[in-house]
């Protein structure tokens, strides 16, 4: 299907979703899998500002354009597990919001760059970090390593380590409470109620001060939903680059285009194996670019 733009101003994923009649989330993934080409050229940003006389094509069969900062790296790949440094600004799980793509995805696309089959490999989640962290995320590809792996995550005996950066003057402590999905305020944070909350433990340790923050590696001992993130924030130190979880914090906010939030280190026994498996994922560019702003 081709049209040619008639009202100057308009944005692609409005142009879209007027001619085809489909919904916006349908025109908006329509657009950022490289479905949309304007003067034949495959366009993926959904406010882009269309002028009179372009065409505009819609193009169902076209592959998802590569994108280098939508592209990640395997650091472990084998029958039954995978791990992916996952960049930040990704779902870890299907069933989030697809128009930017989930961890998932990414594991296909490395292997397709690799030259492997990749849909014929299930891909099971076991465990997941924030859209907005980065870092090892570990998918099993067999039924017998998801139970293997899920039993350890209960067991809490898998090593998962974290670097932040949170604000202030941050000490190392042991921080333990008990989390809800709402403390009162719309949003998840712990309570002094034993029977409504999951027990959360965070072991967090300093690692060198910056200006106006500190820069830490926080161990989880128990992994529930934004637990870093709520344990620091409602210490009053929150993570530069918070959104949400703005607790207690009197000070001014550090600047930052992301949550400083990244999943440094895992550890595990192989599922199947039983051999420890220790792996480990810098910085990326992004944070250490903050970093040394404040250095």
């Amino acid at each position: 299907m081709a049209w040619t733009v008639d009202e100057p101003g308009a944005t692609l994923a409005a142009f879209v979703k007027r001619h085809t009649g489909v919904p916006w989330s349908v025109a908006k993934r329509q657009i950022a899998s490289g479905k949309v080409f304007v003067d034949g050229a495959c366009a993926t940003a959904v406010d882009l500002r269309l002028d009179a006389g372009q065409s505009v094509e819609l193009r169902a069969g076209a592959p998802r354009p590569r994108d280098p900062a939508r592209e990640a790296d395997l650091v472990h790949d084998d029958a039954h597990v995978v791990v992916l440094d996952k960049p930040a600004g990704i779902s870890s799980v299907p069933y989030e919001d697809r128009e930017t793509g989930t961890a998932m995805d990414l594991v296909r696309a490395a292997w397709r760059r690799q030259g492997k089959p990749a849909t014929q490999v299930a891909l099971h989640v076991v465990h997941r970090i924030d859209r907005a962290t980065s870092g090892l995320l570990m998918f099993a590809k067999t039924k017998r390593a998801e139970i293997g792996l899920a039993a350890q995550l209960r067991a809490h005996s898998v090593a998962r380590s974290y670097l932040c950066v949170a604000h202030g003057a941050m000490t190392a402590r042991r921080i333990e409470s008990y989390l809800v999905r709402d403390r009162g305020d719309g949003l998840r944070g712990s309570t002094t109620r034993r029977d409504q909350g999951k027990r959360a433990v965070t072991h967090v340790e300093v690692v060198r001060p910056l200006r106006g923050a500190t820069l830490c590696e926080v161990r989880l001992e128990t992994g529930r939903t934004h637990q870093i993130r709520i344990h620091l924030a409602e210490a009053g130190h929150p993570l530069v680059g918070e959104r949400v979880y703005l607790r207690d914090h009197p000070g001014p906010l550090v600047p930052s285009p992301r949550l400083l939030l990244h999943a440094a280190t895992l550890g595990f026994d192989h599922p199947v194996t039983g051999a420890r498996v220790e792996l480990s994922s810098p910085l990326p560019p992004d944070f250490l670019a903050v970093l040394e702003r404040l250095a």
